[in-house]
């Protein structure tokens, strides 16, 4: 782990359209004592300062936000720095969840980052005609939701020795 790393950690989201994936971010960040940013608000030279780096965003088309795919892209390489991926969408299953999270894994991975878990749930999803009908999972993420995204940031926490 680069030695100049603090004990903070930052989750960095894109969320906008039902704040879906922002709800489980607080959640997480809460556990971690972690800072929220945008993608767009974050220096990529200063990733190092940071112990722990969390991505997350809704899933459009199978994958990450363009922002946060478009973001990881910048970064500098580095050497085993610890991440972790989480996500909502319309349709979730673990199976998908690894699909849908495949192009920003494979991105960090590609930039020394090792990857310690990755966290997935439904969101609220009112995309094109699915707004007509009052979309999918209205609701969600819920409460079992949230204590999943908690228990998740509790592993996080564990495999980072604090």
């Amino acid at each position: 782990m680069n030695m100049e790393a603090s004990n903070r950690s930052l989750v960095i989201l894109s969320s906008y359209h039902h704040h879906n994936t922002e709800t489980v971010a607080r959640v997480i960040a809460e556990v971690l004592g972690a800072e929220i940013a945008k993608p767009q608000d974050v220096d990529p030279a200063e990733l190092h300062t940071y112990r722990l780096i969390g991505f997350g965003s809704g899933i459009y088309f199978s994958k990450h936000h363009r922002a946060v795919l478009e973001f990881a892209a910048q970064m500098p390489s580095v050497t085993g720095k610890p991440a972790f991926l989480f996500s909502t969408s319309g349709i979730y299953t673990e199976r998908k969840l690894a699909k849908d999270h495949a192009a920003l894994r494979d991105l960090l991975i590609e930039k020394g980052y090792a990857i310690l878990d990755e966290f997935g749930c439904r969101g609220w999803d009112t995309y094109l005609f699915l707004k007509y009908i009052g979309g999918l999972n209205k609701g969600r993420p819920n409460a079992e939701d949230l204590e999943r995204a908690c228990a998740f940031a509790q592993r996080l926490q564990r495999q980072m020795g604090s």
